[in-house]
């Protein structure tokens, strides 16, 4: 790969770790129920940049699929109780800045992979990413809270972030590597549903394991996910004939 080349693809790992921190932000101040569906804009943003930089063009069936699995996935996020609701303008702005940035870092992926070889394309973006870790680090403040989370207790912080590093490492990969084979929206739709995978993670620990999480098991919030799932469900299962 080309000095040029690799640039880019490093710039890409820059903007995928620079859409994480938009959403860890947004995190901070807010409810994850009420981030959670800002990240349906990502499939919407996806669509126009494949389309306008890829001229990718989805079928009729691909786009009801696409829908399906967006409403879905809005729907497990929502409240089922009536609570007052309004437009949050910081959480619209830093959500939709995040879609916005990681769609174009799946598109960058996107082009080198299909380009280059998928393993050398990875290691550039990983390279960015790296990059963006010591730019934090950089910052006393950030080092400083770094340094004093490790000493209080190193065991618990540095395996429990092993372990979701490992975790995200592979389902990021799996994403990265969908990215070849589909268009960038599909492979987007399909990813958001991680909410759905939430919900259901949230049930069990609330069943067998309550200490460690509790989540709404009301009949009507039942009700609500079980629809949720069954459009999921019809989404894909449409992307996926239609592919």
């Amino acid at each position: 790969m080309g000095l040029a080349d690799a640039a880019l693809m490093t710039l890409s790992g820059v903007l995928y770790m620079g859409g994480v921190l938009l959403y860890l932000r947004a995190l901070q101040s807010e409810e994850a129920s009420a981030v959670a569906p800002f990240f349906q804009a990502a499939p919407l943003m996806g669509f126009g940049l494949g389309y306008l930089v890829l001229g990718e063009v989805l079928s009729p069936t691909q786009m009801a699929g696409a829908a399906l699995i967006i409403g879905g996935t809005v729907l497990v996020s929502l409240r089922s109780d009536r609570q007052r609701t309004r437009l949050k303008l910081r959480l619209a702005a830093l959500m939709l800045t995040a879609a916005l940035v990681l769609a174009l870092s799946s598109l960058i992926f996107k082009i080198f992979a299909l380009r280059q070889e998928f393993w050398p394309t990875t290691f550039w973006m990983f390279v960015g990413e790296a990059l963006f870790g010591a730019a934090l680090l950089a910052i006393p403040s950030y080092r400083r809270q770094f340094i004093d989370l490790t000493r209080s207790n190193p065991g618990a912080v540095l395996s429990v972030n092993a372990a979701n590093e490992l975790i995200n490492l592979g389902g990021g990969l799996g994403n990265r590597y969908a990215l070849m084979f589909a268009p960038l929206s599909l492979v987007q739709a399909v990813g958001s549903t991680t909410t759905l995978f939430v919900f259901a993670f949230g049930v069990l620990l609330s069943l067998f394991f309550p200490r460690l999480g509790r989540e709404n098991l009301a009949p009507r919030e039942l009700m609500q996910k079980g629809v949720a799932a069954v459009f999921v469900a019809v989404g894909v299962a449409l992307i996926t004939r239609a592919g």
